[in-house]
């Protein structure tokens, strides 16, 4: 199975082409001072495609990041994955970021990031939602931590161990190419963002 995996999502942009579990190709795009990295999404997957002489008709599934994250990255690469699924007629499936962020180690671990509004998404095992960072503070103690560089400083006080995934190159894309053969929601049709909180309403 050629699975096209991509996230928006988060720092930067990851595109993955995989076939089963092996990968074929994988990129990391960052911002630049011109454009937000999720605007190469499309032109770099044509460029993938391209480059291993594959046909989007060869595709048999499309993966990529529900959320949460950044709302426009969310609402990016969802629109991308419904919309390529549609008229491919073929699977789709979503994966949360803090699922794929708590697999980086090869572990299970807990996953903490900033959510804005002094509360942080909290992943052990299943999203336990945006948790204000009192109760974070009790949830890390004594744990390892993957969090981002906003929270850093503070888990650090609490916990055993923090890891900003945003300090180091981690293969994003391969992990969730690889949790998508895992999901059994393939419909493209149910592909939906995952916002644990209201996207920012303009003005507000």
């Amino acid at each position: 199975m050629k699975i096209l995996a991509f996230d928006t999502c988060l720092d930067k942009t990851y595109i993955t082409l995989s076939e089963d579990s092996k990968i074929i190709e994988s990129k990391i795009i960052l911002s630049n001072s011109e454009n937000y990295h999720s605007a190469y999404l499309i032109s770099t997957i044509v460029e993938i495609l391209k480059s291993n002489k594959i046909e989007p008709k060869d595709i048999d599934m499309i993966a990529t990041d529900i959320g949460p994250g950044s709302f426009t990255g969310i609402r990016a690469c969802t629109t991308v994955a419904r919309v390529l699924a549609q008229q491919l007629d073929i699977k789709a499936v979503g994966v949360s970021s803090l699922e794929i962020l708590s697999k980086i180690l090869e572990g299970n671990d807990l996953v903490a990031l900033d959510a804005r509004k002094n509360k942080a998404y909290i992943f052990d095992g299943k999203i336990l939602g945006a948790v204000e960072l009192e109760e974070v503070d009790k949830i890390v103690k004594g744990r390892r931590v993957i969090s981002d560089n906003s929270l850093y400083a503070r888990l650090k006080e609490n916990a055993d161990e923090v890891i900003s995934y945003q300090q180091n190159e981690y293969p994003l894309g391969e992990i969730l190419a690889k949790l998508a053969l895992e999901k059994t929601e393939t419909d493209w049709r149910k592909l939906k963002p995952l916002y644990i909180q209201p996207p920012p309403v303009f003005g507000k």
